[in-house]
């Protein structure tokens, strides 16, 4: 039998342990006081809400290999994300579909005649955007980008939007029907009983050990010990950050506690800049089969990532691409490690890319 180490048990650290661990031994290596990474979820001493502790998560997938797979270890309740935004006092509908365009400019649209103004409003002399803004103005025109994207985006990612990358918008639709359905993916749900359970039965093997509660740095890894490394932190923290800290935005929240229903909704967005926080979730709408008579909800905060913040999502800008070419180039010099994940790869990944990666890469170490 082989010995492996693996740092981290999010999705990417529990699904390899428990792809691996038949006919291995694993040690998974946790920092936290909690297994699971940023979907862990838990019940609310107060209300027997389930909270999402780290922000909301919505499983949704077109892979039916890892629809499949989650759901060996939970049951996945149908669940349809279907976000507001407030701006100026006006509550929309989002993404941006037929109800947003006609509501917004006050007309009676149909589908043909929506795409067609909206199609007129497009910035033409953008060929290919450079960037976020020009991505959006060539998508939707300035007076959309202005209410929608440009307020939230300057608060969520902390700088002008021309300085992100274009590729950041191309994840969020336009579409000239009323379907109000924030993904597009064919599979969506959410654990009957929340996240953490997942995790619970996925490290329940008496092969895996879990030690919660400890940090492990490249200097304290003895790889003699191990056949093999697998690790799911930061690139530039594994480094020490020898090269700088790679840019990331990380979120904090205020929680609140409430009697029966404070917004009637699971997600709503703050367009306006002025409003500090970029968005308001209240958790008992992810559980629409439960009853609660109690409501809690958090307002979610973006900031820059510090020292001991939890990261959240990749900047990616310029200088940090550059940053992480010279990581990538010390993590290749290195054998008997993989680097996985979100955090390790330094790439914006949803849950269910990073269950189809964990899946593929125990496939090459049984």
């Amino acid at each position: 039998m082989k010995k492996y180490l693996i740092i981290g048990s999010g999705f990417s650290g529990s699904v390899l342990a428990q792809q691996l661990c038949e006919n291995n031994i694993i040690h998974v290596v946790e920092e936290r006081s909690h297994i699971g990474g940023n979907c862990y979820t838990e019940k609310d001493p107060e209300t027997g809400i389930t909270l999402h502790q780290y922000g909301p998560h919505i499983f949704n997938t077109d892979n039916v290999e890892v629809w499949n797979y989650i759901q060996q270890f939970c049951e996945m309740v149908p669940f349809i994300n279907r976000v507001k935004s407030v701006y100026q006092n006006q509550v929309y509908s989002l993404p941006i579909n037929l109800h947003t365009i006609n509501q917004f400019f006050q007309k009676d649209f149909s589908p043909k005649e929506a795409r067609s103004f909206i199609e007129s409003l497009s910035d033409t002399s953008i060929e290919v955007p450079k960037n976020f803004e020009e991505q959006a103005l060539k998508f939707v025109g300035k007076d959309l980008y202005k209410a929608f994207f440009h307020g939230y985006t300057k608060k969520q990612w902390g700088c002008e939007p021309t300085e992100l990358p274009a590729s950041i918008l191309k994840r969020l639709p336009v579409r000239f029907n009323y379907n109000d359905n924030y993904y597009a993916m064919p599979l969506q749900g959410i654990p009957r009983n929340g996240y953490t359970e997942i995790f619970e039965k996925m490290l329940d093997h008496p092969n895996i050990t879990v030690t919660l509660n400890k940090k492990i740095t490249a200097e304290e890894i003895d790889f003699s010990e191990y056949d093999h490394v697998f690790y799911s932190g930061p690139i530039d923290a594994y480094f020490d950050y020898k090269y700088g800290r790679l840019g990331y935005r990380t979120v904090f929240f205020e929680k609140f506690t409430d009697e029966g229903d404070f917004q009637g909704n699971a997600v709503i967005n703050y367009a306006d800049q002025e409003i500090p926080h970029t968005r308001i979730h209240e958790h008992k709408h992810f559980t629409p089969w439960e009853d609660h008579e109690q409501t809690v909800y958090f307002k979610e905060f973006s900031k820059e990532t510090e020292e001991n913040d939890i990261p959240y999502y990749p900047k990616r800008l310029q200088g940090d691409i550059e940053m992480l070419e010279k990581y990538s180039e010390e993590k290749d010099k290195l054998s008997n490690i993989t680097f996985i994940g979100r955090l390790a790869t330094y790439r914006y990944m949803d849950m269910h890319h990073v269950i189809a990666e964990a899946l593929e890469t125990a496939k090459r170490f049984r």
